[in-house]
């Protein structure tokens, strides 16, 4: 049974003590953004320059090069962060209304931390078709889309149709930049180790959108073999309950033929990565190979607690951000779009993203630690090294326009 909601004490303005009295409410209050010009608009000659009759040459200039909208309007500089609040954080799904704070708080994480102007933009339907004509149609007004919360597979869908029907980076930052920071956590803590990632046997828990990309980006890095598990154990090729997704999952994933559970999976195995929830029991735990890396990102509560992990790991990652190594997507999606709209780039490609995981690695590489796989969010060299990666990648990948 659920547990009952209790309305707190409500003042005769419908204030309630919790908002009166929690900073997080205080500090949401109104929303956390606004609009504001470039331009000043001080008099009669600001307005006619800024709107009518000035306005007019630049939309007729556009109208005949509409490359030059990239030059004479905020496209280049924005990106819309689109959600159908059907996957929010931890929180599931919640709707449109209740997903805007994340969608605010998103785009004020890619003016702070990338100098990327974002909108948050909430849309009231669930069908992949209706989502993606929507989102298709707002195109031309942004240089990048950011979906965010948007439950898997349609996430999966949703991404690769919009992709195909306009020529400006579409992301998920759910799947990809999570991705991108795992796999340089990753990279460093095998450095840390002494160990290639060419010989390490990784297990992720979660086949859902970033346990999907996470396995992508590790085979494109050259991982050994990774295996991907789910409420049913481990996706193999043997299974007859496979989606679609899934069953391509299994085709590029588990080189060593593995079935059975998530426990039999960790078997000696050097890597855990958890983007699932729920509880590895120590034992499992304690069957890894010596020196093992565990990555449990699940928040609040992570898969393996720390203080298990530590028992038997070299080195520990999770998602939170009161313990070290936090594995956290703003160290990804505010430089990879701002490379990509420094170059004009029609998509973020795979080379892209592993140009940003190998820059953010970078960053930390002479300083590591088992404490110190990571940057910090809050370290400046982050988002210029990630940015300037991802700019070079895009160039020498043929997606840049400039």
């Amino acid at each position: 049974m659920a547990a009952e909601i209790v309305n707190p004490r409500s003042d005769s303005d419908g204030t309630t003590d919790e908002e009166l009295f929690d900073p997080a409410f205080a500090l949401h209050r109104g929303g956390k953004m606004a609009v504001q010009a470039t331009v000043p608009m001080r008099d009669r000659d600001d307005l006619s320059l800024a709107y009518t009759p000035g306005v007019a040459k630049v939309c007729s200039a556009i109208a005949e090069q509409p490359e030059l909208v990239h030059d004479y309007t905020w496209k280049s500089q924005v990106v819309a962060v689109v959600t159908d609040g059907s996957a929010v954080l931890g929180l599931g799904d919640i709707g449109p209304e209740a997903s805007l704070p994340v969608m605010e708080g998103k785009a004020i994480l890619f003016k702070q931390f990338g100098g990327v102007d974002a909108v948050p933009i909430a849309l009231d339907c669930r069908d992949v078709d209706e989502i993606v004509d929507t989102v298709a149609r707002l195109a031309p007004s942004f240089g990048g889309i950011n979906l965010e919360d948007i439950s898997a597979p349609r996430c999966f869908e949703i991404e690769r149709r919009l992709q195909e029907r306009v020529d400006i980076p579409i992301f998920h930052d759910d799947q990809h930049g999570t991705a991108v920071v795992t796999l340089a956590a990753l990279r460093n803590a095998a450095q840390l180790t002494g160990r290639p990632i060419g010989g390490l046997r990784a297990v992720i828990s979660g086949a859902g959108a970033a346990g999907v990309a996470i396995a992508k980006i590790l085979v494109e890095a050259g991982i050994g073999d990774v295996a991907v598990c789910d409420r049913k154990g481990i996706v193999s090729a043997e299974r007859a309950d496979l989606t679609d997704v899934k069953r391509d999952l299994a085709g590029f994933t588990n080189k060593a033929g593995l079935t059975g559970s998530l426990e039999q999976a960790l078997d000696g195995a050097d890597v855990f990565i958890g983007v699932s929830g729920g509880t590895v029991p120590e034992s499992a735990v304690a069957t890894m190979a010596k020196d093992a890396m565990i990555f449990a990102m699940a928040n609040p509560n992570p898969e393996i607690h720390p203080d298990v992990a530590h028992k038997y790991a070299a080195v520990v990652a999770t998602g939170r951000s009161d313990f070290p190594n936090q594995i956290n997507n703003v160290l990804a999606f505010p430089g990879i779009f701002a490379g990509a709209l420094q170059v004009r780039a029609s998509r973020i490609t795979e080379g892209m993203k592993l140009a940003a995981a190998e820059a953010l690695a970078a960053v930390v590489a002479d300083e590591l630690s088992a404490d110190r796989v990571i940057p910090s969010p809050f370290d400046e060299r982050v988002a210029p090294a990630v940015t300037a990666a991802v700019a070079a990648a895009a160039r020498a990948e043929g997606v840049a326009r400039r």
